[in-house]
Parts: C-alpha cells; sequence; structure tokens
C-alpha cells in the first residue's frame, strides 16, 4: 500500500513540472486538428469516390 502512495505523491509530483499549454494554444491546437481531420477526410473520401467510379466502369 505505501508503494501505491509513494507513487501517487511521484505522479503528483511530476504533473507540477508539466508545461501544460495555455487556453488559447489549446483551442488553437483543437482547431488545427479538426481541420487537418475535416481535409483529410475530405480527400479520401474523394479518391474513395474515383477508385469506386473506375471499379464500376471496368470491373464489376
Amino acid at each position: 500500500m505505501s508503494n501505491l502512495i509513494n507513487y501517487l505523491r511521484d505522479t503528483r509530483g511530476e504533473l507540477k513540472h508539466v508545461s501544460w499549454p495555455t487556453r488559447k494554444q489549446t483551442i488553437a491546437f483543437t482547431v488545427v486538428v479538426i481541420l487537418v481531420s475535416v481535409f483529410v477526410s475530405i480527400y479520401l473520401g474523394f479518391f474513395d469516390y474515383i477508385f469506386s467510379l473506375i471499379l464500376q466502369k471496368f470491373v464489376l
């Protein structure tokens, strides 16, 4: 049990040393992730559509 308590104390101490992002940085990074996700999904969806058309015309 004392090992668990020591572990939790050490973890709490280490978390105080972490350089946390500001609210502005967090919002900016979140927007970037959302935009990249939307762009990649559109990109992949476009190629999926093209390959589906090709398969329908030539294979199926």
